[in-house]
């Protein structure tokens, strides 16, 4: 038996669909593929699937993983060749591996968010003012009792920097946050945060995330 890493791409109209769906999607994948996986034991057996970092609902990603573990004797390209020419659209191998290092390494994630407002100009200001800003209160769902409520927290922290531009119609914000076991941002919560805070309408938007590092900002794979 052997353990090898799946990096894939999750786009398009996929960025919908959940985190559970990617994994049966990836299941029924390998299976059409006729990958020579290894089944947990017991009354319910189940190919092992670890992925590193689950996304958020409505994020894209050029930088997703997922390891497997094999019995059988096969390339890791020709893995690639076969789990691509039966993965839905906008679900891709990207590469297959065998060395390769634990998720609880990764540390930051660095994304690209694009805004589109009426007025970009000054949507730009704004959104700077709010990344600059001492503290960015978010607000997150938890609970008082049996009541659900919202409270406020300071998200400032998990921001590790940013550059921020208007490219052609779009505003282009390129972040890196924390993305760590123990401290992490959602993309999707910085994003409601950052239009609540400027209180402006956007006509347009899209979230990506590019790459995960380790805690010196190297690559992680």
């Amino acid at each position: 038996m052997r353990e090898v890493r799946l990096r894939f791409s999750k786009q398009g109209r996929l960025k919908y669909i959940s985190h559970l769906d990617i994994n049966r999607a990836m299941t029924r994948a390998l299976k059409r593929a006729e990958i020579p996986l290894w089944y947990t034991e017991g009354f319910n057996p189940h190919p092992y699937m670890s992925f590193s970092l689950p996304l958020s609902l409505g994020v894209e990603s050029l930088c997703e993983s997922v390891d497997i573990r094999l019995v059988g004797d096969i390339k890791n390209d020709e893995i690639k060749k076969r789990l691509n020419s039966v993965l839905p659209e906008n679900l891709k191998i990207i590469d297959v591996y065998d060395d390769f290092r634990d998720s609880s390494e990764i540390m930051y994630s660095d994304y690209v968010y694009k805004f589109q407002f009426a007025d970009n100009e000054l949507a730009l200001k704004k959104i700077k003012a709010v990344l600059d800003s001492n503290e960015i209160l978010a607000l997150k769902k938890g609970k008082q009792g049996r009541k659900r409520v919202f409270k406020e927290t300071d998200i400032k922290a998990f921001i590790d920097k940013y550059s921020i531009s208007i490219r052609r119609d779009l505003i282009v914000l390129n972040i890196r946050l924390l993305a760590g076991t123990e401290k992490n941002l959602n993309p999707t919560l910085l994003f409601d945060t950052i239009i609540r805070l400027i209180d402006m309408d956007f006509e347009w938007r899209s979230i990506a995330r590019i790459s995960l590092l380790d805690k010196d900002y190297k690559e992680f794979k």
